[in-house]
């Protein structure tokens, strides 16, 4: 395609990869934002949902909890369940892009975006 050019033909190849990486990317940062992970605490008492890109977007909690007298343990279970499903988030997330960087070719420890 570019015979005779020298060194262009590779430099073309290689902005054509990077466009195709950064289309993949963005269709990845796309479905991170609707995949839902679910973190628990309480045996199940309080849920939070999130999203792969770790915004909260749900939380449930069982009125059998409510207890005036509890409310520390409540606020506990709360923040436990919330830092549960922003960990689910987070290696929700890290298990994507070495999916994708893997199907591109790269080593799948190697970090995106650059």
């Amino acid at each position: 395609m570019f015979k005779g050019m020298g060194g262009l033909g590779d430099m073309a190849k290689m902005m054509k990869t990077a466009q195709e990486m950064q289309g993949k990317m963005a269709e990845l940062q796309d479905s991170l934002a609707n995949i839902t992970v679910v973190g628990e605490s309480g045996a199940g008492l309080v849920r939070a949902t999130a999203t792969a890109k770790g915004e909260l977007t749900g939380l449930e909690i069982d009125p059998s909890i409510f207890n005036p007298d509890e409310k520390e343990v409540v606020e506990d279970l709360i923040l436990a369940a919330i830092k549960e499903a922003q960990k689910k988030a987070a290696q929700r997330n890290q298990d994507e892009m070495a999916r994708l960087t893997e199907s591109l070719g790269l080593p799948a420890d190697m970090k995106l975006p650059f």
